[in-house]
């Protein structure tokens, strides 16, 4: 469970019980306490399959629970999908845009699909396309179309927005140029969760950080005391399935594969420590 500090309910945005979803026997969501507040950017962050993006998936109300409870702000997506959809955006990993509308004709119609929208002019400025306002979305460069995409989610005023791996494929200049956008949207007062397994974005951009690992949260708080060494060291101990040699820097397990070892550098560390058992099929 989340050691956010202690708000009341009608300060949280999203509030995550137990949970828990499985396909053909396999757990990709294993038991996850969250909560997130209101105004609060929120990253997930994990290497691919963990996860992440199923959790997203059933918090947006697109893919049904097996077991927990879920309130998405104040709505269960799983039962109240419809009264959720106008108070929330959703950036995907993939979009599908109409490529011969333009950017003004784009963002009007999806500002048509909402009750109380932002002024259309205004999100294409906060996304920083008002110079491409009037070009067809098929002539818009990756980045552009990506801001595109961001304008969309935001267009409704949405209370919370979620960014599914907002950068990915991005080079360092498109990515801090998303960075950007996700700090304005969220200087606005908005809530946002978003997935990464970048641990530069985590830091960058979320005021607390969830590690996500086959399904489990193994690892919150804000960016600085997940990294930080100054103020305690974090005293790492699992067990290795089958026993095999993790990476030098964290020592030799024993025979029976018990790993136990002091770590400076948590959330690093323990990012690479859960690619490498990914890789080798090791569990922790």
């Amino acid at each position: 469970m989340s050691d956010h500090a202690g708000p009341g309910s009608s300060e949280l945005a999203v509030i995550v019980r137990g949970l828990e979803k499985a396909y053909g026997g396999t757990a990709a969501v294993a038991g996850i306490d969250l909560e997130v507040a209101r105004g609060e950017i929120f990253a997930l962050l994990g290497p691919n399959g963990a996860g992440k993006t199923t959790t997203m998936e059933i918090l947006e109300g697109y893919r049904a629970r097996d077991r927990g409870e879920v309130s998405v702000p104040g709505h269960d997506p799983g039962r109240e999908r419809a009264a959720l959809k106008s108070r929330i955006g959703i950036v995907l990993q993939a979009t599908g845009i109409e490529a011969y509308l333009t950017v003004v004709e784009t963002v009007s119609m999806y500002a048509e699909l909402y009750p109380r929208p932002l002024g259309v002019d205004e999100v294409i400025e906060i996304v920083g396309l008002t110079s491409k306002r009037d070009e067809r979305v098929i002539h818009l460069s990756g980045g552009q179309q990506r801001r595109l995409e961001m304008a969309i989610a935001f267009v409704g005023d949405p209370d919370l927005v979620f960014l599914d791996e907002p950068t990915t494929g991005f080079d360092p200049s498109a990515r801090h140029e998303a960075w950007d956008l996700v700090k304005r949207f969220a200087a606005l007062g908005k809530t946002v969760l978003l997935t990464t397994h970048y641990m530069d974005e985590a830091r960058f951009l979320a005021d607390r950080v969830a590690v996500i690992s086959a399904g489990r949260i193994v690892a919150e708080g804000a960016p600085a005391a997940l990294e930080s060494g100054s103020r305690a060291r974090t005293r790492l101990h699992c067990r290795l399935v089958p026993p095999m040699l993790p990476p030098n820097d964290l020592g030799r397990p024993a025979e029976d594969g018990t790993l136990e070892v002091e770590l400076d550098d948590v959330l690093p560390t323990l990012h690479r420590l859960l690619h490498w058992a990914e890789e080798h099929g090791v569990e922790l």
